[in-house]
């Protein structure tokens, strides 16, 4: 009996110490810039296997309503953090807005000027007097113009329609000849699925300094460099998981959603995003933003031109 009363007395113990460490964990808002997909892996993998737990993090993942609010929200302090675009916070940072760049989620260029590979488009050259449909109007007379100037053709050369997010289904029915705005993960293989074959021109090999894609941002006011830190190592333990077990990191991060997540669109996309997740989420080269802040600047995309220093700080 005495022994019995022992071990309860030591699980109540352990119960209590565990609520105790549970209520004592720094609780963060995190918004996505769109609902869950593979772009998210490393996210959703530290929290399916408890590495934000491990660091001391209560992480509470949102979907935005409207993906154009995740960063305008951190700058309100409505949220703790945000995935955006490196192109976004430049522009972002460069309206006044206060956010830095706590880390990188992908390190590479996603975004494409994509044809469908069928013999009548084979090169960028071969788009004068084409249509091209984009899904945000913004910065396409600045890069898809810097992509055709690398071939001699001008921006004034081709025809620019706004086909909001119907990329892949204007791009097949030959509503437009090019989509600007599709990802090289995605709709590169959700037009496989529908039969297609694209051919994507990348804007890195064609005059447009490259950039981090998704990028975690926070207020520049009140972030907390301590709890930054402690974020991005589970990030970074999440992404090493991913590299290490591509199987096993795909199965877990279908269990977190698996009626919306498995599917074999997500399953493509899974294997190539792989290898554009930043495997060192908190490293940064500031002399490539500056690059990136200085080609915005020179095509009139921003007014003014903001140092790396002053938003991305190295933490």
């Amino acid at each position: 009996m005495k022994n019995r009363f022992i071990k309860g007395a030591i699980a109540l113990l352990i119960s209590s110490y565990s609520l105790m460490a549970s209520a004592q964990d720094k609780a963060m808002t995190l918004m996505l810039d769109w609902f869950v997909n593979p772009n998210h892996g490393p996210i959703i993998i530290a929290e399916q296997k408890g590495y934000f737990k491990e660091q001391g993090l209560n992480i509470k993942i949102q979907e935005p309503a409207d993906p154009s609010m995740p960063a305008k929200l951190v700058a309100a302090n409505n949220v703790d953090l945000a995935i955006s675009y490196q192109t976004s916070l430049t522009i972002d940072v460069a309206a006044g807005l206060p956010l830095i760049r706590s880390a990188t989620l992908i390190a590479t260029p996603l975004n494409t000027l994509m044809v469908l590979d069928d013999g009548k488009i084979d090169s960028l050259a071969d788009l004068k007097g084409k249509t091209i449909g984009i899904a945000i109007a913004g910065n396409e007379e600045a890069t898809v113009g810097t992509m055709l100037n690398s071939v001699g053709v001008d921006f004034s050369e081709v025809k620019i329609i706004n086909i909001g997010w119907a990329l892949s289904s204007s791009l097949a029915s030959g509503k437009v000849d090019a989509i600007w705005g599709g990802l090289r993960n995605f709709e590169t293989n959700q037009l496989a699925l529908e039969g297609y074959k694209a051919k994507s021109f990348f804007p890195e090999e064609h005059g447009v300094p490259s950039y981090d894609e998704l990028v975690f941002v926070a207020n520049a006011n009140t972030y907390d460099a301590d709890t930054l830190k402690k974020f991005n190592r589970a990030i970074e333990k999440a992404t090493q998981f991913i590299v290490n077990h591509p199987q096993a990191s795909w199965d877990t991060f279908v269990a977190y959603k698996p009626d919306t997540l498995n599917n074999e669109l997500n399953k493509r996309a899974w294997r190539d995003t792989l290898t554009r997740f930043a495997l060192r989420p908190a490293a940064v080269d500031l002399q490539r933003y500056d690059r990136f802040s200085a080609f915005m600047f020179e095509h009139k995309i921003i007014k003014t031109q903001p140092k790396a220093k002053d938003f991305v700080p190295v933490l």
